[in-house]
C-alpha cells in the first residue's frame, strides 16, 4: 500500500479520504458479517441453538422473603383499637 502523505492533502482531499475510508470499512464489516451468519447457520445443523434460553425467575425466592416492619410502623386495625 502506498503511503499518502497527510500533510500535503487540503482539507477537502483529507475528507475525502476519510469518507471513501468509512465507505470501504463498513464494506468491508457487512461482507464479513455476512461471512460469520453463513458460518454459524452451517454450524448450527450439528448442535444446538447459538441462542441461550432465557432462565425464568425464581417464584418461590420471591414469595417467601418477609419484610420487617419497623417498631413504630402502625397498621388501621392498631388505630382502630
Amino acid at each position: 500500500m502506498a503511503k499518502i502523505d497527510l500533510d500535503a492533502l487540503s482539507i477537502e482531499e483529507l475528507a475525502s479520504l476519510r469518507d471513501d475510508a468509512a465507505q470501504k470499512l463498513a464494506e468491508k464489516v457487512a461482507a464479513r458479517q455476512a461471512e460469520l451468519e453463513a458460518e454459524l447457520a452451517a454450524l448450527s445443523r450439528y448442535g444446538k441453538s447459538t441462542k441461550k434460553p432465557v432462565p425464568e425467575p425464581r417464584k418461590d425466592a420471591t414469595a417467601k422473603q418477609a419484610h420487617p416492619k419497623s417498631p413504630d410502623a402502625t397498621t388501621p386495625s392498631d388505630k382502630a383499637a
